[in-house]
């Protein structure tokens, strides 16, 4: 179990989780050998101050009859955990967390005593008043990943300041810590510090990283909440039921300080002999206020640098005498005699329950975990108590810009001081809804932000549940957030809000406007639509006085034709819909409207901008001040643009007289020297544009395999420009008249340095504007694909044929010292003077039609006898077979292999532009059909190559045991699993909690076989897929408990 505390700057303290197990051996008493045991722990939420993870760490048998371990509270987590323990003859057994005190650094897993079947062991007993200066301990754990590990050391303090970890995390106070030069590290947390005869003195806790110095928290409030657990069960036979363990707290942290500096605060003299008088000559101090959290019992009364006299008569000058009085004291009332400034005052302060204001419930909705502000964050960020707490922004609040540690303050216009308000106010709101946040932080207090919410229109997440702890059981329970006025989002229409866009931070509430769209819910209109609707390229709407006001005068002809066409993207991609190796969730670029009508608009960008359909997409238009959603309608499998659909209603009569589309030039194509015009769109929706120059009409891209595949750009000739805007700007290449002759795309690449760094890059090139067009009169005219709904007609999308082959050009120079005839040559520079290439076959798409029919080095030199020498040669001789309707869709290629030349017969494959419209979620794994980029790579499972590891959830089960992305499941308990249905056939007969056999497949072809345990409480299986029909994205729940 890992802590996740440790600190990178040095001379930190960090707290002590790391792999493995904890083995008593060596000179101690030979009884205590075999108590340790090593906890592996999987943690699935960003809950109060944790980080989701899988980690190992050490804890120890106190209580062998009950079945009682004692570990670090950082070990026990206080969210959502799944625990299991490994003893020294690796027998495995689950453990199940059943106390973790609120403040101090301990905690509690239970186990069965009954599942230990070939061990004989003892509990450790826990000595708190052995512990002395200069005693001789032992730490036994698994220090630093190491199986056996006992470090030795000498406690040279009792009474250091507890460790301070994180300005933003768990940190133990209002203790004394021990101290000694052990130099115990990662992995040793929960270790017991054992003395001479056995006995545990201390609880390993933390360390510092600049120095051997261990910290080991005393015992004393350990023993206490061990007695509490062992009156409330006698035996592991009871049913276990939750124990009260009381904890009082006046919501303030005292620090120790020695007399001197008691004095120089202002402390009589006549109270320290009182107080040197009534304490053990031992005593170098006093307690002192360090800190008070606002609306606690402390606030307003008790300040930083108030010196403690009394507690309730008694002169107290110890953390363990205070705090031992708080506890007997919860819901009544203490007197505490105090100094300030050397002026005697005493106060009255109740005494509250600290258990009340440390969250044991907590909100998720749209991967967003939210609760109550707990005491540790309050202590750290001095805010109240039971706040409206962001523990983990998840994708809709990060969509807004709401950053983790956020307080909410107001939602939709109200007020909301309290999780149920938010959850009130939440349940009014229909998917699709975009209405206000306000929130602040604490590193920028007294202000407030403003920010705009989007309800997920998709069904990207689970509906909102509310997760409340049950320590009967040690697990959370989920039930449904919303009920009655609650099911509007789950089940409600749809409904989008468009406005004026907020940028975060910027503008307040008042900045913005709302406009309603309404979407028509007529599935079944599928008529023949092109026969009454007028084509984008000749629909025109008059151009109004205030279209003309937006136009810079000052800008150049093609700025000011093509400016009103421009539209700037913000994509967001949800954490549960990463296929397709996408590397990014948020991407911002700039695309061109190809085509606007009363029912539907349609804009093109780069892939790089939009990468899969699984996206949400924010549209913001340089003609007109309005932002609206648009919907991915086709990306093309080759080729590096995507399509994106709009409703023109919702913009409005202003806004639709201002759009319009672009016209597109697909003749003739760019020549080298010619001029053109850039012309794209700031951040601030600002028309830039400047004046380039041609330098490579037909550039060949060369863009190699990402660690994680993800779409790259093949068989594709880009046009490179003498001066640009940097890699970033994107937009059109236009002539002098605003006429798109290609669009300025944003490419995605890898860099690598060494062969273990990578870094991503992205750079921008020209995209001939021949393959648009191509597809937007397939849409426009009626196509062959499957139907899509876009903005309530039912559209026939195109379907594209293509070689499923990596092609890469080559100087027919090079050519020739390879062996090719002088014949060929000749007839290669007649078909292309300009180029003077030969096409080579870099390796073809593991899968395709064309596998095994070419092979690499090929060089392709004609297509049905018709002599190629680009790419585009090779497009329009495929989409000659659907003008002919081949129904065999093959081509014969004439190849140059080896030194012979050769005919032979290859077959092409259709593709549509849906790109990937289902992902299965097992186990916290996300499985998806091989994507082309992974295809790419030549290589599929004989076994079967249908079930790909995507990606991973940290926290899962598929985390603790090591599945993870980049390869195939072919197996489960012996039983193929070529493709996603009958992988859930297979899975669905597995039981929560059973172990699972999986073989394995990686990229590289390396099989493996691995076991995993079912966790079906907190990881259900579930599916995402994509319904042509209704347009939108559905969650469906394959398994649950």
């Amino acid at each position: 179990m890992t802590g996740q505390h440790e600190s990178s700057i040095r001379g930190r303290q960090r707290l002590l989780s790391k792999p493995r197990i904890c083995e008593r051996q060596g000179r101690l008493a030979v009884r205590f050998q075999y108590l340790g045991a090593n906890s592996r722990v999987y943690h699935l939420l960003k809950l109060l101050f944790t980080y989701s993870g899988a980690s190992y760490a050490t804890g120890f048998v106190v209580d062998k009859s009950r079945g009682i371990i004692l570990t670090n509270r950082h070990v026990v987590k206080p969210g959502p955990v799944v625990a299991e323990a490994t003893f020294v003859n690796r027998e495995e057994i689950p453990v199940h967390p059943i106390y973790r005190d609120p403040v101090h650094d301990f905690g509690f897993f239970r186990y069965d005593p009954a599942a230990i079947q070939f061990l004989s062991y003892e509990e450790i007993p826990l000595a708190p008043d052995a512990a002395c200066v200069g005693l001789e301990i032992r730490v036994v754990g698994n220090d630093s990943g190491e199986k056996v590990s006992i470090l030795a050391g000498t406690l040279a303090r009792l009474d250091r300041d507890a460790p301070h970890y994180k300005k933003d995390g768990y940190n133990d106070f209002n203790t004394f810590y021990m101290q000694a030069a052990s130099g115990t590290k990662g992995g040793s947390s929960g270790s017991p510090v054992i003395d001479w005869q056995g006995r545990a003195v201390a609880l390993n806790a933390g360390s510092k990283s600049s120095s051997a110095s261990a910290f080991f928290l005393p015992l004393e409030r350990v023993v206490r909440a061990l007695n509490f657990l062992q009156k409330g069960r006698k035996s592991f036979q009871d049913k276990w039921e939750a124990v009260t363990i009381l904890r009082g707290t006046l919501q303030a942290t005292f620090l120790h300080k020695g007399f001197d500096e008691t004095r120089r605060l202002g402390l009589q003299t006549e109270t320290e002999q009182l107080v040197r008088h009534a304490s053990p000559l031992s005593e170098t101090g006093m307690l002192v206020v360090d800190s008070v959290v606002p609306g606690g019992p402390a606030h307003k009364q008790l300040e930083p640098g108030d010196v403690l006299v009394r507690m309730n008569k008694e002169v107290t000058t110890q953390f363990l005498k205070m705090e031992s009085l708080l506890d007997d004291s919860v819901g009544q009332n203490v007197e505490l005699e105090l100094e300030r400034g050397g002026k005697p005052f005493t106060v009255q302060l109740t005494v509250q329950d600290l258990h009340s204001i440390t969250p044991n419930y907590f909100l998720e909705v749209s991967g967003a975990v939210i609760h109550p502000l707990s005491y540790q964050q309050a202590r750290n960020f001095r805010f109240q108590c039971g706040l409206v707490y962001v523990s983990e922004p998840g994708y809709m609040l990060f969509r807004a810009g709401v950053p983790r540690h956020a307080i909410l303050k107001k939602f939709a216009g109200e007020e909301i001081p309290h999780l149920e308000d938010f959850i009130r106010v939440l349940s009014t709101l229909s998917r699709g809804a975009r209405v206000p946040l306000e929130y602040i932080t604490y590193t920028d207090r007294h202000r407030r932000k403003s920010v705009l919410v989007t309800v997920d229109r998709h069904e990207w997440y689970a509906t909102p549940e509310i997760y409340t702890r049950d320590d009967n059981s040690g697990l959370w329970i989920g039930k449904p957030a919303l009920q009655g006025v609650g099911k509007r989002l789950v089940n409600g229409d749809t409904s989008t809000e468009t406005s004026a866009k907020i940028e975060p931070h910027d503008q307040d509430e008042s900045d913005y406007v709302i406009k309603k769209r309404r979407v028509r819910e007529d599935g079944n209109m599928v008529a023949d639509y092109t026969l009454n609707e007028p084509k984008g390229d000749n629909y025109e709407v008059p151009r109004s006085q205030e279209d003309a006001v937006l136009r810079d005068p000052h800008g150049s002809v093609a700025e000011c034709e093509i400016e009103p066409t421009l539209v700037m993207f913000e994509v967001f991609v949800p954490s549960s819909c990463m296929l397709d190796g996408v590397h990014s969730q948020h991407f911002f670029g700039t695309g061109v409207i190809i085509y606007h009508s009363e029912n539907m608009g349609l804009v093109a960008v780069d892939k790089n901008t939009v990468a899969i359909s699984a996206s949400d997409i924010m549209l913001s238009f340089a003609a007109f001040p309005v932002e609206i959603p648009g919907e991915v309608v086709f990306l093309h499998p080759v080729h590096n643009y995507a399509l994106v659909a709009y409703d023109p209603s919702a913009l409005g009569s202003a806004g639709a007289s201002a759009v319009r589309a672009a016209q597109l030039l697909t003749e003739p194509a760019l020549r080298r020297g010619e001029s053109v015009y850039l012309v794209g769109l700031s951040r601030s929706l600002q028309a830039t544009s400047r004046k380039s120059v041609v330098t490579n009409p037909f550039a060949a891209l060369n863009i190699s395999s990402a660690d994680s595949p993800r779409y790259r750009a093949t068989n594709m000739e880009v046009i490179e420009l003498d001066t640009d805007f940097g890699s970033s700007f994107s937009g059109v290449l236009t002539d002098e008249q605003g006429r798109v002759k290609a669009i300025w795309g944003s490419f995605s690449t890898q860099l690598k340095y060494g062969t273990n760094s990578s870094e991503d890059h992205q750079f921008v090139r020209g995209i001939p504007i021949y393959t648009i067009s191509e597809i937007l009169k397939k849409i426009i005219s009626g196509a062959k694909g499957q139907p899509l709904l876009i903005n309530g007609i039912k559209r026939p999308m195109p379907l594209v044929r293509i070689l499923e082959v990596e092609l890469y050009p080559t100087l027919l120079s090079k050519a020739r010292s390879f062996g090719l005839s002088d014949h060929w040559i000749q007839v290669l520079v007649k078909q292309d003077p300009v180029r003077r290439q030969v096409l080579r076959v870099k390796g073809c798409l593991a899968g395709s039609k064309a596998e095994n029919l070419l092979t690499q080095g090929d060089m392709v030199l004609a297509i049905n006898k018709k002599p190629v020498t680009c790419f585009r040669d090779v497009e329009d001789a495929c989409q000659a077979l659907d003008l002919c309707d081949d129904m065999e869709g093959k081509l014969e290629l004439t190849v140059f292999r080896q030194g012979s030349e050769i005919d032979v017969l290859v077959g092409t494959d259709v593709r549509d532009g849906n790109g990937t419209t289902r992902v299965i979620n097992w186990c916290g794994c996300f499985l998806q059909d091989p994507h082309p980029a992974v295809r790419a790579l030549g290589f599929l499972p004989d076994e079967g190559h249908g079930v790909y590891v995507t990606r991973w959830s940290h926290g899962s089960p598929v985390h603790r045991y090591g599945l993870y992305a980049l390869q195939w499941i072919v197996e489960v308990n012996g039983k193929p699993t070529p493709d996603l249905e009958t992988f859930v056939t297979v899975t669905k007969g597995i039981e929560n909690g059973e172990f699972v056999r999986l073989k394995t497949v990686h990229l590289n072809g390396k099989p493996r076989v691995l076991t995993l345990k079912q966790d079906l409480h907190y990881w259900p299986t579930w599916e995402l897929r994509f319904d042509p029909n209704t347009a939108m994205w559905q969650r469906k729940t394959i398994k649950s408990l």
